[in-house]
């Protein structure tokens, strides 16, 4: 009876030894695990800091050797936008769109690549594949330029509206909504809009240099109270004399050429070359 039990025990002993993971397993598994979290730290920093081009690169060769992860597949898209190749980034988009586990956001991926293609057709299709309850700023914000160049303009405002209060950053919503209304030749609006775009960036030479052009399109050719360095005085001179000449004020319009060229600190080419042709077609 002792015999069988010893017997018994040793068996259990055994089968419980043979199911444990050995020494070398159990480092193989902790290691595996390591590089799961070193790859995820390496796309990371691909998607955010990497130059654009290595990061194309680098998700390139991931989803070759993993067909199908829609974090790599994402990765591709992400990384061909922040290289400035919208239409292979489209291709990379529709790719993500059509994985099983591919979510709102990434269709907003592709309508965004087709934004920065010029396809607006398609952009306006892809957003109206997206559900209605999903309210993001990214969203309304293709949803305001694409209004735009369809010029449904109470939509565009609608839409810009929505956009600015879902995010904490809007310099460039408000840079984007006060440029629909320059074209439109709202420039009291568009001058308001540029100037709160300026209120949460005031580094954004985009929207100074629209302000000019909303300010002189109303014949104020007095500089806006805006942060400016020497260069970007000298520059906005030089839009706001552009701007007076296509109004046939060209006395003042020669004036600010001046003015520009004497600001900037260094031979100011675009300020001579305009000032010359003046000179010689008077």
């Amino acid at each position: 009876m002792r015999r069988s039990i010893v017997i018994a025990v040793t068996a259990t002993l055994f089968g419980l030894a043979a199911c444990a993971p050995t020494g070398e397993e159990q480092v193989q598994e902790a290691l595996e695990d390591l590089n799961v979290i070193d790859q995820s730290n390496l796309n990371e920093v691909m998607l955010t800091v990497a130059d654009p081009q290595q990061a194309v690169t680098h998700f390139t060769t991931a989803n070759a050797s993993f067909p199908g992860r829609i974090d790599l597949q994402r990765g591709l898209a992400i990384s061909l936008i922040r290289a400035k190749r919208p239409d292979d980034a489209i291709a990379a988009w529709q790719t993500v769109v059509a994985n099983d586990e591919a979510i709102n956001s990434d269709s907003v991926g592709l309508a965004d690549a087709y934004v920065r293609a010029n396809q607006w057709d398609n952009a306006a299709a892809t957003l109206n594949t997206i559900p209605p309850t999903y309210e993001t700023f990214e969203r309304y914000r293709l949803e305001a330029m694409v209004a735009d160049s369809l010029q449904q303009w109470r939509k565009a405002d609608s839409f810009y509206g929505t956009a600015v209060e879902l995010t904490t950053r809007p310099a460039t919503v408000y840079n984007n909504w006060g440029f629909s209304k320059l074209t439109r030749g709202d420039y009291p609006a568009a001058e308001r809009l540029f100037i709160d775009a300026l209120r949460f960036d005031p580094t954004m030479f985009t929207a100074k240099n629209n302000l000019v052009l909303a300010r002189g399109a109303q014949r104020n050719y007095t500089l806006p109270a805006v942060t400016m360095t020497q260069i970007e005085r000298a520059q906005l001179l030089h839009t706001m004399a552009l701007a007076a000449i296509k109004q046939n004020d060209v006395s003042i319009g020669e004036s600010m050429l001046r003015d520009a060229i004497d600001t900037h600190p260094q031979f100011f080419e675009p300020a001579v070359r305009a000032l010359e042709a003046l000179e010689n077609d008077a």
